[in-house]
């Protein structure tokens, strides 16, 4: 999901439980606030944080 760009459905469809999935993807986009909150950094990798994705930076996930 964030990795590699897959989506849900997708995911589901490769066989894992659809619960699991749709609760991961939930939590990773409730969180992402947190990396609003964050000054601008460097880029690092080959995916900019703004218009590619962004990626919690939180420790852990809350339900």
């Amino acid at each position: 999901y964030m990795e590699d760009d897959h989506g849900v459905e997708q995911i589901i469809a490769e066989g894992f439980d659809r619960a699991v999935v749709e609760r991961v993807a939930r939590l990773i986009r409730i969180n992402e606030y947190k990396r609003r909150q964050a000054p601008v950094g460097i880029r690092v990798t080959h995916r900019s944080f703004g218009k590619d994705w962004r990626y919690p930076i939180t420790g852990k996930f809350r339900s």
